[in-house]
């Protein structure tokens, strides 16, 4: 059984629990990272490397953390910066106009040879891609992780009636490329 937040968040702030607590809290929140992460990045290889930049954030700026919010938002928040940080700069390491992000992200998605989904979520994946980065964001969240809007409203620092807002565009822009794709 996991050690509840507080339990980590205190084990973290002592240095003799520190390792003990950091290997806890990586344990119980790596998988769901890696994948909210993933989500943002698509490639296997990049969502490992951000996972880890995430985890190195934790640990050097856990003495920063005010528990104003939740351990769990807290985590998502830093994992999506630096989700977005990443494929901002792969934006500019490639030298892409802005809109053609999501060409970018669609060939990472293509040729990764860790997407085992069929076609269906394949073309799911697509229309995912043609959504604005927020609308994407707040899809994946939603959607896939089914984080509620008050918390979403947290880890992305926007108000909850503009996150419903986005999700309902997205579901509606993501549901119009579906069915042009039948």
């Amino acid at each position: 059984m996991h050690p509840s937040d507080q339990e980590l968040v205190e084990g973290l702030k002592q240095e003799k629990a520190k390792n003990a607590a950091f290997q806890a809290l990586v344990l119980k929140y790596q998988q769901r990272l890696y994948w909210h992460i993933r989500k943002i990045v698509l490639s296997h290889d990049d969502a490992d490397d951000v996972l880890q930049n995430t985890f190195l954030k934790v640990w050097k700026n856990i003495e920063s953390f005010r528990e104003e919010s939740s351990l769990f938002t807290w985590l998502y928040r830093i994992a999506t910066n630096e989700s977005l940080t990443f494929v901002n700069s792969q934006k500019k390491r490639a030298i892409l106009p802005l809109n053609d992000v999501s060409d970018y992200l669609k060939q990472n998605l293509e040729s990764d040879p860790w997407f085992d989904g069929d076609e269906i979520q394949k073309t799911l994946q697509k229309a995912i891609l043609t959504l604005p980065e927020k609308q994407r964001l707040v899809f994946n969240m939603r959607y896939y992780d089914e984080i509620p809007y008050q918390e979403m409203s947290e880890i992305l620092e926007t108000s909850v009636g503009a996150l419903k807002a986005s999700y309902h565009h997205a579901v509606k822009k993501i549901e119009d490329y579906m069915n042009r794709q039948e």
